[in-house]
């Protein structure tokens, strides 16, 4: 309640009404500025981390405590950051001023940049076969060794790519057999129990098969004897026969 009631009046009133302006003056009760000095710390090492790293600055940032403690970042470090501004500041009493300085610096920094582009771009012209003149024996060895060398790895990579396409499609060729298979598998099932129910119901009494009658057998001539014919041609009689008589 003590803590709540001191702070509350060391706010302005523009405070108690909204998110307003703090009146910038030393907090007289000792937690209220250490709990204010931690805050405020935090957000002063976040803003120089973002601004090192959005703007591309060199920052080095240090915060002594009112108890005495070192609170410090640099996104290089704060020995050479120091150093640099020292630099700076010599090189201003000769130059002129420090922006002077800067500008340099950053002309130095675009040249070694465009030196690095020129170098690359000279590279890839030579890896390309073109811009050769001024090569030895030994420089043309080396660069071809080192195309042979990108060549093989390319290759490899590519290698890789097509068993692993090879691979897959035998996978889903594999599959789409399967597949197949079993859709097979199903209608021929099912066309089995279609032809097992069908004769289950043509086995059924009061079906029409079941009471069919049997098919008229047909007429085979070969199994009868023709009478008219063996009584014509028939050469003897029973007047013919003569009576056995015993000697």
């Amino acid at each position: 309640m003590e803590f709540q009631s001191d702070q509350s009046r060391e706010m302005s009133p523009q405070r108690k009404m909204g998110r307003g302006k703090i009146e910038i003056k030393r907090i007289e009760n000792t937690t209220n500025r250490q709990v204010t000095f931690c805050k405020r710390r935090n957000g002063l090492l976040k803003k120089a981390y973002e601004l090192s790293v959005l703007c591309d600055a060199e920052v080095a940032l240090i915060v002594f405590s009112s108890r005495g403690r070192l609170y410090e970042y640099a996104n290089n470090s704060v020995k050479a950051t120091i150093d640099r501004y020292k630099k700076a500041c010599s090189d201003s009493t000769n130059t002129g001023s420090i922006s002077e300085a800067n500008t340099q610096f950053y002309q130095q920094e675009a040249n070694k940049l465009r030196q690095q582009i020129s170098n690359l771009q000279n590279q890839n012209r030579n890896y390309m076969g073109e811009g050769l003149g001024g090569f030895n024996l030994r420089d043309l060895k080396n660069l071809e060794s080192k195309i042979e060398k990108g060549i093989s790895k390319i290759r490899a990579k590519k290698n890789e790519l097509l068993f692993a396409e090879i691979d897959y499609m035998q996978k889903r060729q594999e599959i789409d057999l399967h597949n197949n298979n079993q859709y097979l598998r199903a209608k021929i099932i099912e066309t089995e129990r279609a032809q097992q129910q069908q004769q289950q119901m043509n086995l059924m009494p009061g079906s029409s098969s079941y009471h069919e009658l049997a098919p008229p057998q047909q007429f085979d001539a070969r199994n009868y004897l023709q009478l008219d014919g063996f009584q014509s041609t028939s050469s003897y009689s029973k007047q013919d026969h003569l009576p056995l008589q015993l000697v």
